[in-house]
């Protein structure tokens, strides 16, 4: 048995709570999500105030890393135009996530907390913990996605071109103008109504896909750490460490490319 001055140390799938602003709970990976949107901001600002008319060296290195980003966007658009307008959106998720996911392996982070009581046991609680390895975090960040690829396409090919993907009522409604002279209609588009059905569960999908990818990705990465450390602190977790960054930026990268994805075939009308 556990001595009644032992601390649990666990890695919980869940959040843990360390305090309440009134009644709303803080959890220690908001407070990490909070952290690392306020490091996005900061940075934003001071390179904002140091852009140059006459670039210096990292001027000229932030330039060609954008440009770098811009390429590989058109590659999926198809169009420059379509990879400027959705760089915005996309480049703040792939940042964003990338400083969440190496928040999550820096010293201090998961190490540095507080001692609870919970049932009787003394539970060691940190302020920080990597905000993409709790499941909250990334499904919001997964349905702010997915929402801005509706609400985008609704802004360039119309809503009732975008309803039209999913339900299909314009299929319906052509099927007594065209009968006469195309029979099949009365098969091929009540088809065109299921698949339109099928494309709603589709959506729901993404939310899975984009959630449990990022989630299950940065968490296992994180047990493997702590699980490393306590067989020994130092020589061991270091290749993991290294391991963790190359995961962290890869993560974030294919997060941000689905997201550009689904905005480009949302904002394609669905003759094309």
């Amino acid at each position: 048995m556990l001595g009644s001055d032992q601390i649990i140390t666990t890695h919980n799938l869940f959040a843990e709570k360390i305090g309440y602003f009134w009644s709303f709970p803080i959890t220690n990976s908001l407070l990490n999500s909070w952290l690392a949107l306020t490091i996005v901001i900061v940075l934003s600002l001071v390179l904002k105030a140091k852009i140059q008319s006459i670039p210096g060296l990292f001027q000229n290195f932030l330039e060609s890393t954008i440009d770098l980003f811009l390429n590989l966007f058109d590659t999926i658009t198809g169009d420059r135009k379509r990879s400027l307008l959705f760089a915005p959106l996309v480049l703040s998720f792939f940042f964003f996530i990338l400083i969440n996911n190496w928040l999550g392996i820096l010293p201090g982070v998961g190490s540095i907390g507080l001692v609870v009581l919970e049932h009787g046991q003394k539970v060691f609680v940190p302020f920080f913990r990597g905000a993409t390895a709790d499941l909250n975090t990334t499904l919001a960040l997964a349905s702010f996605g997915v929402v801005a690829s509706h609400v985008m396409a609704v802004s360039l090919i119309g809503g009732w071109s975008h309803f039209n993907k999913f339900f299909k009522l314009q299929a319906l409604l052509d099927i007594p103008k065209q009968v006469i002279k195309e029979p099949s209609v009365l098969l091929i588009n009540p088809i065109k109504v299921f698949v339109g059905l099928i494309e709603i569960i589709g959506e729901l999908a993404k939310l899975a896909s984009l959630s449990f990818r990022l989630f299950g990705n940065i968490f296992a990465g994180e047990v493997l750490l702590a699980s490393m450390s306590a067989l020994l602190a130092f020589a061991i977790p270091i290749p993991f460490m290294f391991l963790e960054i190359l995961v962290g930026l890869v993560q974030a990268l294919i997060f941000s490319l689905l997201v550009l994805i689904y905005l480009s075939l949302g904002s394609v009308a669905e003759e094309h």
